[in-house]
């Protein structure tokens, strides 16, 4: 990120897009938005984690911290490529063009996903779809560092009935290389499914990228710090976290109790052991921050402060109040990182929450830009470091709101009257188009980067929230109608653009 820039975007994360199928892709729809972003003067896209989701759908939570979301492959492409008919895909069972209902659309979705495999075996097979075939080929070889464990796992959990690998049997829990080859033998149609599956995404996202970047379109992507107990990561790579003998995590991450909860967060992600990354030169990362820029433009990566020091909670508790702080190697981490990578990394650092001045330098040393979120800047004081005209460096992002914030409507209907009025106050109106104010102050100030949630675009209330942090049911299915995308919005974001500029 060059903080020379002056330009301004939209937060959405694919899944929210219009679709005939139950839930966005990266079919029409996104090359629509594209489009949309560039008639509305825009020359950002940032998305959440692309990942495979596991628990609770969630993309903080995934069963890989490399490969894509299924999810998002679309059924019409798959039609294109005589891979289903068309009969196959009329018909979806999710009518919601509103909401995603995943326990509805993922069965659905795996019907076609698998018929579709299995035509591309039998035509492969038959001497058809040489093309495919050949880029699918090179495609398993170019990526098999992280492709091979990951289709084996997931071919693993389908043979146990989807149930984390911590119940597995022993000798697959933590495979010898000789259990891991029979395995692979035993299981090489499946794995090639999950395979298959990956090929497909990584296909459609390179158009889509392309796509974007030709029209002069940034894709901000996003990752979280730690990975899913139940992924493909930490059981094929155990000895790079804190686990016991039987795979089973010996302390798990969180944060403190803090102003917004007595007890903390308690996330139940495995820590890394960070000696053991440590003394293989933190190759694990290299590749991981590797892959990732392949696939974005530029990184946000969540929970930033945990590479200084995270919060460490025993196994076992049912808060996050009995933890401690432990010091992390984030500054050797991000020096192997660079000379790996090289310097000036586009990456975004996450800094909200208890941020320490270690992290501050930590974020700066490597000239990271930090987030500036505008619904936190009416708490406390007015010296509020989130208020724009507190901000001293064009080097930050700043947001009305992230994924985890309620709509910028929403949030403003539930504060206390002392507080409405001082956003009345600050931003000189009745509060009635508090969302359009808060774009205005976002394109208005020193930021470089200034990034919009669509849902305060839309001027959406509570009722279109992305996440309610530490509510494990009824997240991230927002979406919004085809059509709405209109040309009088197109025109006053590109309006807006031009005068604060950022065209």
């Amino acid at each position: 990120m060059n903080e020379h820039d002056r330009i301004s975007g939209i937060l959405l994360h694919p899944t929210s897009l219009p679709s005939p199928y139950g839930i966005g892709d990266l079919g029409a729809e996104a090359y629509e938005f594209v489009d949309f972003l560039e008639r509305a003067g825009q020359h950002i896209w940032q998305m959440l984690p692309l990942t495979h989701t596991g628990y609770g759908d969630s993309p903080y939570q995934s069963f890989s911290a490399f490969a894509g979301q299924p999810l998002l492959i679309s059924p019409a492409h798959l039609k294109e490529l005589e891979l289903v008919q068309g009969y196959e895909i009329l018909h979806c069972p999710v009518r919601d063009d509103e909401h995603v209902d995943y326990g509805g659309i993922i069965p659905w979705k795996q019907r076609i996903f698998k018929n579709a495999y299995r035509r591309f075996c039998a035509s492969a097979y038959q001497g058809a779809h040489r093309e495919l075939l050949t880029a699918y080929e090179a495609f398993c070889d170019q990526n098999a560092g992280w492709l091979d464990d990951y289709a084996l796992f997931m071919a693993c959990k389908d043979a146990h009935g989807g149930v984390s690998w911590l119940e597995w049997e022993d000798e697959c829990r933590n495979p010898s290389p000789e259990c891991k080859a029979h395995l692979r033998e035993a299981y090489e149609k499946d794995s090639g499914f999950y395979k298959f599956l990956q090929f497909l995404f990584f296909e459609e996202w390179s158009e889509l990228k392309a796509y974007a970047n030709r029209h002069g379109i940034r894709i901000v992507g996003d990752i979280p710090i730690f990975v899913s107990m139940d992924s493909a990561d930490v059981w094929a790579n155990q000895h790079l976290f804190q686990l016991d003998s039987k795979g089973y995590p010996v302390k798990v991450a969180g944060v403190p109790p803090d102003y917004f909860s007595e007890t903390g967060q308690l996330w139940g992600n495995p820590l890394y052991h960070w000696a053991a990354h440590e003394e293989e030169g933190f190759a694990w990362w290299i590749f991981r921050i590797r892959h990732q820029l392949t696939l974005l433009d530029i990184l946000r990566i969540d929970h930033f402060r945990g590479f200084e020091a995270y919060w460490s909670v025993p196994y076992g508790e049912e808060t996050a109040v009995h933890g401690e702080w432990v010091k992390a190697p984030g500054r050797e981490l991000f020096h192997a990182i660079e000379d790996a990578l090289g310097e000036g990394l586009p990456i975004i650092a996450e800094d909200l929450g208890v941020i320490t001045p270690e992290v501050e330098a930590l974020r700066n040393d490597f000239h990271f830009p930090g987030m500036k979120v505008l619904q936190f800047a009416f708490e406390g004081t007015q010296e509020n470091a989130f208020l724009p005209h507190q901000f001293t460096t064009p080097h930050c992002v700043c947001y009305t709101g992230t994924h985890d914030n309620d709509t910028t409507l929403g949030w403003y209907e539930t504060l206390d009257p002392v507080c409405q009025e001082k956003v009345r106050r600050y931003t000189n109106s009745d509060g009635t188009k508090i969302n359009k104010e808060f774009i205005r102050l976002c394109l208005g100030s020193i930021a470089a980067y200034a990034v919009v949630p669509m849902q305060d675009v839309l001027s959406y209330g509570k009722e279109a929230r992305m996440n309610i942090p530490g509510v494990a049911a009824g997240n991230w299915n927002w979406r919004f109608k085809k059509g709405i995308l209109s040309a009088p919005l197109a025109k006053e974001l590109k309006d807006m653009a031009i005068l604060y500029g950022r065209y």
